[in-house]
Order: structure tokens, then sequence, then C-alpha cells
């Protein structure tokens, strides 16, 4: 048997009262939250689509900044997921043993880092760089993803706030660097034949 860190004494109490209020919550919110928590994560998706689109209006550097973002957001899920294999910390309705919304995953699906923090932080910082309006709505569904994570029992407020601090921190290092040299990226991207990626038609 894999010997697993329990993260309940952290903050166990705070957990098991955000999941006693969903319970007692209406249908129509949990059902929400729910559906936010499962599949949300596929705004950011289209954030980045709407953000490259208008990118390309401005200049090839500025859409190679936006092109950037799901491989930022693919960095930062591999960094939380290493961080998920050295901790091992058992999910919380495993070590709580509560009832929760949505199915308790089964042992050996780690609970720290949350990765739809962290996925949903990356992308909120890496199109902050490419726009502040879209980095500004992505910020609140990524703080409604953490949140949803916490209400459907699928993790510790703890978890939740390190894979967001995890997916920031790297989003911002990794677009920053792109950011410096989108230049000579975005030449490189044309030279390649990639340039109707960069320019609008």
């Amino acid at each position: 048997m894999i010997l697993a860190f329990d993260g309940s004494a952290i903050d166990g109490s705070l957990y098991a009262d955000v999941v006693a209020r969903a319970h007692h919550s209406a249908d129509w919110l949990d059902d929400t939250v729910s559906v936010w928590s499962t599949y949300g994560l596929l705004v950011f998706a289209v954030l980045a689509v709407i953000g490259w689109w208008r990118a390309r209006r401005v200049s090839p550097a500025a859409a190679v900044t936006t092109l950037a973002v799901p491989v930022v957001v693919v960095a930062a899920y591999g960094v939380d997921m290493v961080l998920k294999a050295a901790v091992r910390e058992n999910r919380p309705c495993q070590s709580l043993q509560v009832a929760t919304l949505d199915a308790c995953p089964a042992h050996g699906d780690w609970s720290f880092p949350s990765n739809h923090a962290a996925i949903a932080a990356a992308a909120a910082v890496a199109l902050f760089f490419v726009s502040r309006l879209l980095g500004a709505v992505a910020g609140v569904a990524a703080v409604a993803m953490a949140g949803s994570r916490v209400w459907v029992g699928l993790h510790y407020p703890h978890d939740v706030l390190a894979g967001v601090l995890v997916g920031g921190l790297v989003a911002w290092a990794a677009t920053f660097v792109v950011r410096r040299h989108s230049g000579g990226l975005a030449r490189r991207l044309a030279s390649r034949r990639l340039g109707e990626l960069l320019l609008a038609s």
C-alpha cells in the first residue's frame, strides 16, 4: 500500500464546513458549481482563442505571446503533477470520509496541489500578458474554479491555494520570458510558413 499524506490537520475543519454548506444549499446552485468544476476549464480555452484572434490584429509579437498560453498552461500542469507525485496527499473525501457532491476519486489520485486550480491560474496569468481585460475575466473564472473544487468536495482549501500559486508563478515566469523574445519567435514562425497564425488576413 502506498503511504499517503493526510492533509486534514491543516484545514480539514474548514473543508468540512464548506462541504456541509454545499449539502444544505439549493440544488440549482450545487448543480451549477458541479458543472463549472467539471467543465469550466473550457472557458479558458475560449478566452485564449479570443486573445489570439485579437492579437493577430495588433502585431506578430502579440500573437506569439497568445500562442504561448496553452504551452504555458501545459508547463504549469507538469510542475503541478510533479508536486502531486512528491507530496502524495490523500483526497479529503478519503481521509475524512464525508459525502461529497462529486464522486470521490480512487486512492492514488492525489489531492495536493489542485490541477484545476493550477491550470486556471496559469491561463489567467498568461492571458493577462495578452490583454488586461481577458486576464481579469480569466482571473475571476480562476477564483471560481478554485472555490468550486472545494465546494464539490474534491480538494482542501490549501490544495487549491497551492495550485493557484504554482500555476500563477509558472505562468508568470514562462510568459515573461516568451514576451521578451516574442519578436524573434515571431520571425522564426513566419520563416516556417506559420505567418498566418501571426497576422490577420
